[in-house]
């Protein structure tokens, strides 16, 4: 099986560092930005397996990141995930939700959660080619 490779952008660097060396430890090539600028470029080169974004960047929001690469003909079938810290206390939830077709975690996040919606979109991208 080949290593699946995940591009991350969070302009928190903790967080970014803490994502990357957990999914690393589950068998992921990792790809790491802080700036939100630089995820379609990266996208386009490394043509990762999924990204994760943070939607809250300094730099651009996350959800203009995800239509743009949807718009993409190059990026379009990339799944993307989000990471944010808004969610309001009442919507918390175990396992993510899905919004517009993304699954979003909140920060502080479970890894094993983040790693089994990882391993459903990746699959869903290979069943819909």
């Amino acid at each position: 099986m080949d290593k699946k490779q995940i591009l991350i952008a969070d302009d928190e660097l903790d967080v970014l560092s803490v994502l990357e060396k957990g999914l690393a430890a589950e068998g992921y090539s990792v790809i790491t930005t802080s700036r939100g600028n630089d995820v379609i470029d990266l996208a386009k080169s490394k043509r990762p397996d999924l990204i994760i974004l943070d939607l809250e960047m300094p730099d651009m929001y996350g959800g203009d990141i995800a239509r743009m690469l949807k718009d993409d003909p190059e990026t379009k079938t990339i799944p993307v995930m989000f990471l944010t810290g808004m969610f309001p206390k009442e919507e918390k939830r175990k396992g993510g939700r899905v919004i517009a077709g993304h699954v979003l975690f909140e920060k502080p996040y479970d890894i094993l959660e983040i790693v089994t919606a990882i391993e459903e979109r990746i699959r869903e991208k290979v069943l819909f080619k």
